[in-house]
């Protein structure tokens, strides 16, 4: 089987050789190019991205702390294999918080300045143009939703299911191209945000239980 093309470096990549690479690899898994379940194999992706072991390791270890690389006793590494219980129940999680951080946070004081992060993440997500820069609007968006709560472990709780969410959310995505509806997934978090709008805790809480219901409804089967 012939090894993946590795996608290109984004402009703007850090300068460090391990961030250039986990970049590289994170693109490759969010878009597809690198399947669950595959195996990496060490010497192919060195010879693929120009570098050594040592930087290659670094890199598949701040991977799989991410959530997209897992490392198996005696047979390596190989992209992640979420299975649909697990993605479930990483939505829930995610919900759960979202919930109680909109228990918190609503009403707003200021709901026009207070929700400029989330009106801001939704505009990086509708220009985005690659996975990466999708991925990482799609994450701050949600993590500038829980923000508005002003609770500082609220915030630390979420931030590694979001980064566990990356693989099972580009699937989805994905599949939604596919199937010509590439606009849903923005127009659920649209829905979001306009039901902070309404700066309405029952509303606000309704929408955030719909989009995460939807998204785990329209994975893929893998």
């Amino acid at each position: 089987m012939a090894a993946p093309r590795m996608p290109g470096p984004r402009q703007g990549l850090p300068a460090t050789l391990v961030d250039v690479a986990a970049d590289r690899l994170r693109a490759a898994i969010l878009s597809g190019a690198l399947l669950p379940g595959q195996k990496l194999v060490e010497e192919q992706l060195c010879a693929d991205l120009g570098i050594s072991r040592a930087p290659l390791r670094e890199a598949l270890r701040l991977l799989a702390q991410q959530g997209l690389v897992e490392h198996l006793p005696r047979r390596g590494s190989r992209v992640t294999v979420w299975s649909p219980t697990d993605i479930l129940q990483l939505f829930a999680l995610r919900n759960v918080l979202e919930r109680h951080a909109m228990e918190l946070a609503l009403p707003l004081a200021d709901p026009a300045t207070d929700l400029e992060p989330v009106r801001r993440a939704l505009e990086e997500m509708a220009r985005a143009c690659d996975e990466l820069d999708r991925d990482d609007a799609h994450r701050r968006f949600h993590a500038a939703v829980v923000a508005l709560a002003g609770n500082r472990q609220l915030d630390i709780a979420l931030a590694p299911i979001l980064l566990k969410l990356q693989l099972p959310m580009a699937m989805n995505l994905r599949e939604e191209a596919r199937h010509h509806r590439a606009r849903d997934g923005l127009d659920r978090h649209r829905a979001i945000l306009t039901a902070l709008e309404t700066n309405d805790p029952a509303t606000v809480i309704t929408a955030l239980a719909e989009h995460g219901h939807l998204q785990f409804l329209e994975l893929p089967d893998r």
